[in-house]
């Protein structure tokens, strides 16, 4: 069994990517989801690499080197995560998702829904929760430690009740 520990970054605003480059450096397992933004400009069009979780960064690390993540000038303060499975079973869905590169949208607020399991596509297999839509529903894939969800639009279809 791993003595590494999921903790939860919070950064200072907009310094993501900073603490995650720090990270690297100091050879600390990270993880910072992040989605591709496309913005057009009069004649050309740009695409950026976004926090999908703005403010937050998810470091797995053994609990002494929690201290030095916390005095580094980027982080406001380092969040223990005290279901450590529910918390790794998440995030791997929600990189599952982003890995399919289906289009996903930041939903901060998680809202009361249904629970369902995607029976279908390339989420198959994941416990989700979703709030109906016009002709498709959009499953909201929480982390629950954060209070946050990411959301992305998956087909009536291929839900099913838990």
């Amino acid at each position: 069994m791993s003595d590494l520990a999921w903790f939860v970054a919070h950064t200072r605003p907009r310094r993501e990517k900073k603490l995650k480059d720090y990270c690297e450096q100091a050879q600390f397992e990270s993880v910072l989801p992040c989605f591709r933004s496309v913005h057009k400009y009069r004649r050309k069009t740009v695409q950026f690499e976004k926090p999908l979780f703005p403010g937050y960064l998810f470091v797995h690390i053994l609990p002494t080197q929690r201290q030095p993540l916390a005095q580094n000038e980027h982080v406001a303060r380092v969040l223990t995560v005290y279901d450590q499975n529910l918390f790794a079973r998440q995030l791997r869905e929600i990189l599952t998702a982003l890995d399919t590169g289906m289009e996903i949208q930041v939903a901060p607020e998680i809202g009361l829904g249904q629970r369902v399991l995607i029976k279908q596509g390339p989420l198959q297999g994941i416990e989700a929760w979703v709030e109906a839509r016009t002709g498709m529903n959009t499953v909201f894939l929480r982390l629950d430690f954060i209070g946050q969800a990411a959301a992305v639009k998956v087909p009536a279809d291929y839900l099913e009740l838990v």
